[in-house]
């Protein structure tokens, strides 16, 4: 039998958890699972690289993880653990600095963006933190990371670093590809539509989280920001709507052409109130659930802790094989 590809990925619990990584990200997980041998993460050790509560750091990793599970993510098929409790992440991440040059980090655009922002109070966790999503990746032998463009930059790095890893002492790591979905759905902001919809802005109007109640996503998506044109259609010069069509287009399966059709000679509001149902009753289901899961935090000790197991054994043999490459004594 031929042995499944490996994907791994992650989200990390900086915020609340919006549609957007819900419908970009989770959703098409979900689609793998049967396919691939799948390591699904909460990357808390990214997390920290700005400032965060500890009591809302543990209370956000401990959601993501039920968020995982009752969207359909099943933990009997699948890897899921929490980054910190694998060692061998931030072991492999220190030993990767030293194959990785201050110019390749620096011409990074996130961390240029966030330096301009933050200026000399930028931590060194910021600018280094593509070497840790590369250790993330590498530690597992994977073949495909799901990615949206924004990370894309630092999956290149991830590539650059394990093909030079492996010039230098001999072929180590697999070198890993994007996985890009055929119907990847970005979401954007609801309030600004040339931007991807993010927990991080300070518009709540602008994006709507898994865990919003029905009232609070049916006032968002009717303030959502549409134009005067006055009819549905998917088009560039009217992203309020396009936006909104790829949400309805990511639950329903429905071609944006169809939405089209359907909704010809409807105006706005009708539409806006559709979208609004079609997301309640998907996340209706998945809240349930959450609120279940993080009842019985044994089940959830559980699943984390069986994860971290798998996931310590497959690391550690492979940061073994970094260190006695570079030349290290191993115990």
């Amino acid at each position: 039998m031929e042995e499944k590809k490996v994907i791994f990925s992650g989200i990390k619990p900086s915020g609340d958890l919006t549609l957007g990584n819900y419908l970009g990200a989770i959703k098409n997980w979900i689609k793998l699972q049967d396919e691939y041998d799948s390591y699904f993460c909460v990357v808390d050790l990214h997390a920290i690289t700005v400032r965060q509560e500890p009591a809302l750091l543990r209370k956000r990793t401990l959601e993501i993880l039920a968020i995982y599970i009752a969207s359909g993510i099943a933990p009997e098929k699948n890897t899921l653990f929490i980054q910190s409790h694998v060692p061998a992440h931030s072991e492999a991440a220190w030993l990767l600095n030293c194959f990785t040059y201050m110019g390749e980090l620096s011409r990074m655009t996130q961390y240029k963006d966030k330096a301009q922002k933050l200026g000399e109070s930028i931590s060194a966790g910021l600018f280094n933190y593509p070497v840790l999503m590369a250790a993330d990746i590498l530690l597992y032998n994977t073949d495909l990371v799901p990615v949206g463009k924004d990370q894309k930059q630092h999956l290149e790095l991830a590539r650059d670093i394990a093909i030079r890893f492996n010039n230098l002492y001999s072929p180590t790591f697999k070198v890993p590809e994007a996985y890009i979905p055929e119907r990847a759905a970005k979401i954007m902001d609801l309030q600004d539509p040339s931007k991807k919809m993010s927990k991080s802005e300070d518009n709540p109007n602008g994006y709507i989280l898994i865990m919003d109640p029905p009232e609070v996503i049916r006032k968002k998506i009717s303030r959502a920001v549409t134009d005067t044109v006055g009819v549905v259609r998917y088009s560039d010069e009217q992203p309020g709507i396009k936006n909104l069509i790829n949400i309805l287009s990511a639950i329903t399966n429905m071609t944006p052409e169809e939405i089209e059709r359907r909704y010809e000679g409807s105006g706005y509001a009708k539409f806006k109130e559709d979208v609004a149902e079609a997301v309640i009753n998907e996340l209706a289901p998945i809240q349930n659930k959450v609120k279940e899961l993080l009842d019985d935090k044994t089940y959830l000790e559980n699943i984390y802790k069986k994860g971290a197991e798998k996931a310590n054994y497959v690391a550690t043999k492979t940061l073994r094989k970094m260190q006695r490459k570079i030349g290290f004594i191993i115990k």
